[in-house]
């Protein structure tokens, strides 16, 4: 399905050549020439990203951001203007835009911004299906977990949560570490209270400082008034650092201080003022190796990790794998209106023996993707896309597409009972053709 890119602005001829832009892409372009021309479309469907313009004829594009998130919360939005400022950037981020494109704009560059946004509303939608599917984790008997390593990390997180010390995450990407951050704020005394998240590898160095601590009118160029920054928005709640080594070394030390003093100082200010939000840290990196490499600093390691929680990977915890797998699938069925039971018990041994390198967020994603695909009432082992990939590691000289040909063709093959005639049928190819690449796959009779 193509994704859906609705373009705001009142220039006919902007809105034509981006639409030819993006059609070439590969998107849908859906043209809009005003304010009240998007208003009316909230009753339609939900566009994947809006390229809006800041300036129209019958409103303010910086006014609309609200509404745009209020309605379309998954849609990300990418503000178009030709009179671009700090300020305005700042203040279009705080309202919900994902992204600043300026106008006049490179066709390349607006692409790689569409690509970005889309990339990153996935992974909001990732995050949000791994919150709702794992939100029963809190409970020592929850079916979710049958690991040992799993039920004492929630047992870890029942004990810590309700007090304020600092918390380090690690584990591998798709694990669920900003799960855990929602777990911990949520059974703390501070759930009343902002749960602030910052991703440090997605700020420029030049901007992480004053996102953080924020800054005081005429501190850097573009900066026209006063701003505050996420400790002062975190006050009496908790501020996740998501990927904490990923910050500049020098943005460290005054975090540093920030954590030992508990005040914060505004870039260019002169004047401290007194914080009050528990801190959350979280990193993919094994935090020995990004200490050694200089990314992540020794005193720092040691005031953020009071209490520190490393998430296993899928591989290392089997027994939560089907558990999982079946709750996302009890989801999905509900989502797409099936009737699918569970799975075969081929699917099931194909489950429990992949490695999952995406960990949680890859199952999730595997189990979509077999509900969707399945014609049965069960999720049998062709439904999913991991076989291609254990067919490919099982035969490494074939390419994952070679791999993919390979399973399609003993898949049939079974399905037939072995009846090479009617498996070429089924196919599409030729008689000779199946026997040819049964050759080259060494697939026995």
């Amino acid at each position: 399905m193509k994704a859906k890119i609705m373009v705001v602005d009142d220039t006919e001829e902007v809105r034509d050549l981006i639409g030819v832009i993006l059609q070439r892409a590969g998107y849908e372009a859906m043209p809009k020439a005003s304010a009240a021309q998007l208003v009316a479309s909230f009753a339609e469907a939900q566009p994947d990203v809006i390229l809006l313009d800041l300036v129209l004829p019958d409103g303010d594009g910086l006014e609309l951001l609200p509404q745009i998130k209020k309605q379309w919360p998954d849609t990300e939005v990418i503000v178009l203007t030709g009179h671009a400022t700090f300020d305005v950037a700042v203040e279009a981020t705080k309202r919900g835009a994902y992204h600043f494109q300026n106008k006049p704009f490179d066709q390349k560059i607006l692409l790689l911004s569409v690509q970005r946004a889309l990339e990153h509303r996935h992974l909001n939608q990732e995050a949000s299906s791994l919150r709702k599917a794992l939100t029963t984790m809190s409970g020592g008997s929850s079916p979710i977990f049958q690991s040992a390593s799993m039920k004492e990390i929630v047992r870890t997180i029942e004990r810590v949560a309700p007090s304020d010390v600092s918390l380090l995450i690690t584990g591998e990407s798709g694990t669920g570490k900003e799960v855990i951050a929602d777990l911990v704020h949520n059974l703390s005394p501070r759930n009343k209270g902002p749960l602030i998240k910052i991703n440090c590898a997605a700020l420029p160095r030049e901007l992480i400082e004053s996102e953080l601590f924020g800054s005081v009118k005429g501190a850097f160029t573009g900066a026209n008034v006063d701003r505050e920054g996420l400790f002062h928005q975190a006050e009496g709640g908790t501020l996740l650092l998501d990927e904490i080594s990923e910050m500049p070394i020098d943005t460290q030390s005054k975090l540093l201080r920030v954590l030992q003093e508990k005040e914060v100082r505004p870039v260019g200010g002169r004047i401290s003022y007194k914080t009050d939000c528990r801190i959350i840290a979280a990193t993919n990196r094994q935090t020995e190796e990004a200490i050694r490499l200089g990314k992540l600093r020794e005193d720092l390691y040691y005031r953020i990790s009071a209490i520190s929680v490393h998430l296993p990977p899928l591989r290392e915890r089997r027994e939560d794998i089907l558990p999982l797998a079946t709750a996302f699938l009890k989801r999905f069925d509900a989502q797409a209106a099936r009737n699918i039971s569970g799975f075969t018990s081929e699917a099931s041994e194909a489950l429990r023996s992949f490695d999952w390198p995406g960990n949680v967020r890859q199952l999730q994603n595997e189990i979509q993707r077999a509900v969707l695909m399945s014609e049965g009432n069960m999720i049998d082992e062709r439904d999913l896309s991991i076989a291609a990939a254990a067919s490919a590691k099982a035969n490494p000289d074939l390419s994952l597409m070679e791999a993919m040909e390979r399973n399609a063709i003993l898949q049939m093959l079974k399905d037939t009972g072995g009846n090479k005639l009617e498996t070429a049928k089924r196919l599409g190819i030729g008689r000779q053709t199946l026997y040819n690449k049964i050759k080259t796959y060494g697939i026995e009779a």
